[in-house]
């Protein structure tokens, strides 16, 4: 796996990427040769062509990004890879087709964009098709042992099933093992023993025992270790398939000899001013629509236009959050409860506001006063935290910095209202911490552009 902004890419999805580029922008570049032919030369570096064409490569992934086909865990059924890749095409087509009409002197050249978007539809049906064979290949998949006999061997093996960008491929664990610890180890070393020959039949052992003492079966690991094949702990291949912390496999050591969950200063001044300053950038976009949102937000239902709650903050400090209010007045007069989907209590302009997340613009407020960064875990409502504390472990490592307006959960995740999706969250969100840098900030911005277009906010 490539490791991008913190963030760990499958290899093949970055190489699926890269491709990608290359046919879109050598199928422009082939339209425009076909069609100018002598002028060529003319046309991409006086006329700016080159600069066009690249654009052009960098929209269309874009919207390959943005229809989830860099995230094929995300889709179904193969046949849906290819409607979702027509889709795209077809947006595009209407996209150049506006901005050529607005913008005569965005078009490269005559029909270039009509041939060259023949030429793409083409090639990338066909490299799809091509890349689904490829990576069905056994050469070109990594044979995985998974050794362990309880939950957590049974989570890898699902997560890498569900995950065949991964390139991985369970060729074996001990799902019926013996309850015995001496039989598991037994188990466990004639199945390693098994490996110890001049063509293993795997490439990678992943440890996943639920306790290690008298199981782990060291003398057989090392020997296959020296003989080339990989060992890997399951909670570090979890954390780079998931992006998430699964709190099942943390310990106290965790945390003290891991690499992250280093707070620098500098780091934090850098995050605070991209914060402030994309805060200010917003509140000003914001402006001219202020009116509109307020004039909704009145005829929704009768009471004030915003919303304040408190919400507990960096080291536990309490502070007041600032929201449009998409909730009937009456909504907590039964006491204070988590919302949930389709929260009966959001108005109908409330639940739009929530999908798009159009309340959460007052909050920007927040981000300008201090109280909250740009980037980081959700504030939790100070009734709830006690009770999540006691019952979820490491819950109050989310108090070591500044709540956020988005975070990592929220584009990973998404919106959770009972315990276990609250435990889930803060899985995510322990990995912003462990992993936390101005890179992984601008990439969850940018993440939460598509969520807002997707419409995936709060439900």
């Amino acid at each position: 796996m490539i490791r991008l902004f913190n963030v760990y890419y499958p290899t093949r999805t970055i190489v699926l990427l890269l491709c990608e580029a290359l046919i879109v922008s050598g199928s422009f570049l082939l339209a425009t040769v076909l069609l100018v032919g002598p002028d060529t030369y003319l046309v991409l570096n006086y006329e700016y062509g080159a600069a066009k064409i690249l654009g052009l490569t960098v929209l269309t992934l874009l919207c390959s990004y943005y229809f989830d086909l860099y995230e094929p865990q995300r889709i179904s059924a193969r046949w849906e890879i290819y409607f979702r890749l027509l889709l795209v095409l077809g947006f595009l087509s209407f996209l150049l087709s506006a901005i050529t009409y607005l913008f005569p002197a965005a078009d490269i050249a005559r029909y270039v964009l009509v041939v060259g978007l023949a030429f793409l539809t083409a090639a990338l049906v066909a490299w799809r098709s091509a890349y689904e064979w490829l990576i069905g290949q056994d050469m070109f998949r990594e044979r995985v042992y998974v050794l362990g006999a309880g939950e957590r061997a049974r989570t890898v093996v699902e997560t890498l099933r569900s995950r065949k960008d991964a390139g991985m491929q369970v060729v074996g664990w001990d799902d019926d093992a013996s309850n015995d610890k001496e039989l598991r180890k037994e188990t466990f070393e004639t199945a390693l023993a098994s490996f110890l020959v001049p063509k293993p039949p795997v490439d990678r052992v992943i440890i996943a025992l639920e306790d290690r003492r008298g199981e782990l079966p060291m003398r057989q690991l090392l020997k296959l270790r020296f003989n080339g094949i990989v060992i890997e702990d399951a909670a570090t291949l979890l954390e780079r398939l998931t992006g998430k912390l699964y709190l099942d496999s943390l310990r106290p050591s965790s945390f003290i000899y891991s690499e992250g969950f280093r707070i620098k200063p500098s780091q934090q001044i850098a995050r605070r001013l991209v914060s402030t300053l994309t805060a200010a950038f917003g509140l000003l976009l914001f402006a001219p629509f202020f009116p509109f949102v307020v004039l909704l937000v009145r005829i929704s239902s009768p009471g004030p236009i915003f919303f304040h709650q408190t919400r507990v903050g960096m080291n536990g400090r309490n502070f007041k959050v600032h929201k449009f209010r998409t909730m009937r007045t009456d909504a907590e007069a039964a006491g204070a409860k988590w919302a949930t989907k389709n929260d009966p209590r959001v108005t109908r302009i409330g639940m739009f506001m929530r999908k798009t997340r159009l309340d959460e613009v007052p909050q920007l407020w927040n981000v300008l006063c201090g109280d909250m960064g740009f980037v980081g875990p959700r504030p939790e409502r100070p009734e709830f935290v006690p009770m999540l504390v006691e019952k979820i472990p490491y819950f109050e490592l989310r108090h070591m910095i500044r709540p956020g307006l988005t975070g990592w959960a929220q584009v990973r995740y998404g919106y959770g209202a009972t315990l276990a999706e609250a435990r889930e969250k803060l899985e995510f969100d322990l990995y912003y911490i462990k992993h936390m840098a101005l890179g992984l900030d601008l990439l969850i911005m940018f993440e939460t552009v598509k969520t807002i277009i997707r419409r995936q906010g709060a439900q």
